[in-house]
């Protein structure tokens, strides 16, 4: 399958640049995978499309601060480092620019002095591998020092951290944020469970497979990058009590997705694991763990949408997102949102 069969035309001004100052003022575009057409609607109307048993799977990690500008210890050229995850205590795997600056036993320094790196490492993908020191708490350093992480194609600066987290983020770990959940106030989470709507969490730490393009011609040649991921026990018990009474899981995003059919195809059921997951999504891929998707609007020929048109076959995607550009939406992280069922 050709990576070109992924392809629109997006026109660039529909990136959102920046967030709705009210987070569930995003339109909503409606797919029913069992009927002809879509519905236009604003996010708060999911409501609507949800009943009393559904649960609704949430993302709950927290995107760290993870932008840092460095400077080299020996000659001063500057150089911006992208954290990925940690591997342990104080070593993190890590994206520079520019890359080839950075060789082993380079050092960095940032702020005035108060964390330094050495590059102990450098991965097959170009990533390097950082020790880093300081004194204190590294994620108040980390606080103090560095960016959220915007996707390059967003070019304006973000007046709140917060507003790059979702209300329910906890696990610090993230090199960017599950978008799709972007969408849900504190107020709209109580609503659904008044409701009777179940809400669940997972933790997957978004990472290299965010910021990587698909460089290859052929779908079946692209290799994601693995992403830890945990499940607890009374997630996937809820989740099994919810199979089991035939009522609907619907993931909040591509990486709640991922996560929930790793656990499924490794396991057959829902348990309490963690782990690596680098599963690649693609037509004709059948999901076995979920029955609803709710997820942002996604760009051209990238896995976010190979991984929704595996759910809602790609003809139907694509005529969606057809519409959706004519009817002007906003795209990607800071863009509008998409329920599929």
């Amino acid at each position: 399958m050709k990576i070109e069969d992924f392809d629109f035309d997006l026109p660039e001004e529909l990136i959102a640049q920046t967030p709705l100052k009210n987070r569930s003022a995003s339109r909503l575009l409606v797919l029913d995978r069992n009927k002809e057409g879509v519905e236009h609607k604003t996010f708060t109307d999911i409501k609507e499309y949800l009943k009393a048993g559904d649960c609704l799977v949430l993302n709950d990690t927290k995107v760290l601060p993870a932008r840092l500008y460095g400077i080299k210890k020996d000659t001063g050229a500057k150089i911006e480092v992208l954290l990925l995850h940690q591997q342990e205590s104080d070593v993190w795997e890590v994206l520079t620019k520019p890359a080839k600056k950075v060789k082993i036993g380079t050092e960095l320094v940032f702020g005035n002095g108060e964390l330094t790196a050495v590059c102990t490492g450098i991965e097959n993908h170009g990533g390097r591998i950082f020790k880093f020191s300081y004194e204190g708490i590294f994620y108040e350093v980390l606080d103090r020092l560095g960016e959220m992480p915007l996707p390059p194609y967003i070019k304006e600066q973000l007046p709140e951290k917060d507003r790059y987290q979702t209300v329910y983020a906890k696990e610090e770990g993230s090199a960017a944020a599950p978008t799709a959940g972007l969408h849900f106030t504190e107020a709209l989470l109580q609503e659904l469970k008044e409701m009777g709507v179940k809400i669940a969490f997972i933790t997957l730490h978004v990472g290299l497979g965010t910021f990587r393009p698909v460089s290859v011609d052929t779908v079946e040649d692209h290799e994601m990058h693995a992403e830890f991921y945990h499940m607890d026990e009374e997630t996937a018990t809820l989740l099994n009590e919810v199979k089991a009474d035939n009522n609907r899981i619907i993931s909040v995003g591509t990486t709640s997705t991922r996560t929930l059919e790793t656990i499924v195809r490794d396991h057959g059921k829902f348990i309490a694991t963690s782990g690596w997951t680098d599963i690649f999504i693609y037509p004709p891929y059948e999901c076995k763990a979920i029955n609803g998707l709710i997820t942002n609007f996604h760009l051209p020929k990238s896995t976010l949408i190979m991984l929704i048109s595996a759910f809602a076959g790609k003809e139907k995607i694509l005529a969606a997102y057809k519409e959706a550009v004519e009817e002007k939406y906003r795209f990607f992280s800071f863009g509008d949102a998409m329920l599929i069922l």
